[in-house]
């Protein structure tokens, strides 16, 4: 098993490819990730304008500052998600500060509640999304298609145990989708900058 510090070779190459400026090389990372940054962005701001304008900022960002990721800090996956989350948390402060402002109404304490809700809710579509397919497919079972453990062990032929222990791993995962030393951050990574 590989050691945790150890990025994936992908990873690595991929970064030096952007540091060396290779055109093809952004490409390939807006095909891999263009619908992850897309939807995270979209799930704090929830509006289709803002989302495509973020995703646009986020792989602008990783172009002219490839060297700023760190490999030994986790996945390019996760650099890039984190670097969407902390865009978009940005920008939604920013408009709904100003529509606080012109309003006159609201607080800013309710401006922190509406971000850190939209915040968690991104943090965990990226927890579900990152999950490993066998996790995925008993939590969806659960939550979609409202089964129970037994149930979803039929669905997908494992054991009741096998069922019960992917349903708990998936949901512990889910937790943590309120934990954070940085709010909004997909865990793993430490900063983005």
């Amino acid at each position: 098993m590989a050691k945790r510090d150890v990025p994936p070779r992908w990873d690595r190459k991929m970064q030096q490819r952007l540091v060396r400026g290779e055109a093809a090389a952004l490409g390939e990372l807006y095909d891999r990730f263009a619908s992850l940054v897309h939807g995270l962005a979209h799930r704090v701001l929830g509006d289709e304008r803002a989302a495509d304008s973020i995703t646009r900022e986020v792989f602008v960002h990783v172009w002219e500052h490839a060297d700023s990721y760190d490999p030994g800090q986790g996945p390019l996956r996760t650099w890039v998600a984190t670097l969407t989350q902390r865009l978009a948390v940005q920008r939604l402060r920013a408009t709904e500060t100003a529509a606080l402002a012109r309003e006159g109404s609201g607080t800013t304490e309710e401006l922190e509640r509406r971000v850190r809700r939209a915040s968690v809710a991104a943090r965990a579509d990226y927890i579900v999304q990152s999950m490993p397919v066998p996790l995925r497919s008993a939590l969806e079972g659960a939550y979609f298609q409202r089964r129970d453990y037994r149930q979803t062990a039929t669905d997908l032929g494992i054991t009741e145990d096998e069922a019960r222990r992917r349903l708990r791993l998936g949901l512990q995962l889910l937790s943590t989708a309120h934990d954070s030393e940085a709010p909004g951050a997909p865990p793993g990574y430490g900063g983005a900058a």
